[in-house]
């Protein structure tokens, strides 16, 4: 017995209670009934020569006690915590391993634009649009920069790779005539100056000038190219002109060189900074279109089309959603975009008109379909939404 006074005190319990004093007070009473409960099991223990430790005593109910609901809601908050960053780093798992159809994105295309240049077969190459091709290699160029000044070299190698491949299929398609002279000269002129000073750079070669040039000069670039792209990729249906690409050429000189003489504001300048990446994503978005575009137009030149390259095209920016999605970055949706236009709607069009069989295409549309619900899902359970289009509700509106 003194034993188990002495427990008492160490455990700071009443060492002696009445019950009848705590008749005014029912939470309390109900919290005495678990003290004394538990005090029983503790004599019982030490009498039946138990140990305390390895005892399994049972816990007062959460009703007898305040204290007990705020203890019940600490494991909700760990476990929470615990299920976003299991999330999280699923995510950047899922990100990282979309470098491998990237890696590959281009290749079976090149294989079958090889075969039919060797088969005399140049007409095939016209289903592949040099201007979408033109799109997503200043859009590489863009982010090639823009990683290298931020130093993420896996981000860098999956750019250089995109930039070479894709000037490959260009130099194809210059070889079959698919795209005008004057068009892959000045392509090829922008495409090695940009390899040569992105490399210096890297090394730590470069002067700061010429690299400030640089980024001067893929600014006013993209805001030229990006509207003259999407008129042009309209041609056969409106008149050909460049005359929209004109007007952002001025519009984008008089800005870079309002910011150089400072005559710009502190926000325009952060503005002005972002751009090359606004218009590098908006550039990879209008890649697909112009695909699509010249699936419609030249239905007949879809065997041209790689389905493979499409399917890579698909998984690859179908993996970056989830990361997308939970960082609330709005320029990851440019992957949405690209998995939905040019992966998804491309092998509709090759389904619509019979390059491809229905089985890959019914396969391929449930596990793109699948994969958005799980990631929808997903999302609103791990940020505690009880609807799934709440996370594209946050997305759009930046919360």
């Amino acid at each position: 017995m003194e034993d188990l006074l002495l427990l008492k005190c160490k455990l700071k319990l009443p060492i002696s209670s009445n019950p009848r004093s705590l008749g005014l007070f029912p939470r309390a009473q109900l919290h005495y009934r678990g003290v004394r409960s538990y005090e029983l099991h503790l004599m019982k223990s030490i009498l039946s020569s138990q140990s305390i430790c390895s005892s399994r005593l049972k816990p007062v109910s959460a009703v007898s006690s305040d204290g007990a609901h705020s203890i019940s809601r600490e494991p909700l908050r760990v476990k929470k915590l615990k299920t976003f960053e299991e999330w999280d780093a699923a995510t950047a798992k899922f990100a990282g391993a979309a470098n491998l159809p990237f890696l590959l994105l281009q290749l079976p295309q090149i294989i079958l634009n090889h075969r039919n240049l060797m088969a005399g077969n140049n007409s095939a190459l016209l289903a592949v649009p040099w201007l979408g091709m033109l799109t997503g290699l200043l859009g590489n160029l863009s982010l090639l920069s823009y990683f290298i000044k931020k130093k993420e070299s896996e981000a860098v190698a999956i750019q250089l790779l995109g930039v070479v491949s894709i000037y490959v299929v260009i130099l194809q398609l210059a070889v079959a005539e698919a795209m005008p002279l004057p068009h892959f000269v000045a392509t090829s002129i922008v495409t090695a100056s940009g390899l040569i000073i992105n490399l210096l750079k890297h090394f730590d070669l470069l002067n700061n000038g010429i690299w400030k040039s640089w980024e001067e000069f893929i600014t006013i670039a993209g805001l030229s190219a990006l509207p003259q792209v999407m008129w042009s990729t309209f041609v056969p249906i409106i008149p050909n002109t460049v005359f929209p690409g004109c007007i952002a050429l001025f519009t984008a000189v008089l800005v870079v060189s309002m910011a150089r003489m400072g005559k710009l504001s502190k926000k325009g300048v952060n503005i002005l900074g972002s751009v090359s990446g606004w218009t590098a994503t908006l550039l990879f978005m209008w890649m697909p279109v112009a695909q699509m575009s010249t699936n419609l137009l030249n239905p007949e030149n879809m065997k041209g089309l790689s389905a493979v390259t499409m399917l890579l095209a698909m998984i690859g920016n179908g993996l970056l959603i989830p990361r997308a999605l939970l960082t609330r970055d709005l320029m990851f949706t440019g992957s949405t975009w690209a998995c939905v236009f040019y992966g998804w709607g491309n092998l509709v069009c090759l389904y619509r008109f019979n390059s491809i069989s229905w089985e890959l295409f019914l396969v391929s549309t449930l596990g793109f379909l699948g994969w958005i619900g799980i990631t929808l899902w997903r999302d609103a359970q791990v940020h505690g939404h009880h609807s799934s289009f709440t996370s594209l509700k946050d997305l759009i509106l930046g919360h």
